[in-house]
């Protein structure tokens, strides 16, 4: 017979903690997104929670047009090349002022403005987040 340090503690519970967890091995609970869902899936969002979940979206895609337009455009200016931070390393001056570089940054500024829009046209106040 061995003494319980938990005499509170549901004994069955106890014992079947006991069949399934390995001896010595300490119990870690982790959460999986599927029961974040099921805990998230019958709260409806009111009040304050609603208001800065719309402003965090408003936000998000207002950094995301902002700067997509910025990778956009930006690379083709001179402004690009021509600046104190390139000038003293040619080498760089010269990746930089690559055509397949700047439209590589182009393409980024377009991905941008459409994760953006994306997120503007998809917007819901559901119950869940995605």
């Amino acid at each position: 017979m061995t003494a319980d340090p938990n005499p509170t503690e549901n004994r069955a519970q106890s014992a079947v903690e006991a069949e399934v967890r390995p001896v010595g091995k300490p119990v870690v609970a982790t959460a999986t997104p599927q029961m974040v869902a099921d805990h998230t899936a019958g709260r409806q969002r009111t009040g304050l929670d609603l208001w800065l979940h719309r402003i965090t979206v408003l936000m998000f895609v207002f950094v995301c047009a902002v700067v997509g337009v910025l990778l956009v455009i930006f690379p083709w200016r001179p402004e690009w090349t021509d600046n104190r931070l390139l000038l003293a390393y040619p080498g760089l001056r010269a990746f930089v002022a690559n055509g397949f570089v700047r439209g590589i940054c182009s393409g980024l500024g377009v991905l941008d403005i459409w994760i953006g829009f994306w997120e503007a046209i998809h917007y819901s106040e559901g119950s869940s987040p995605r």
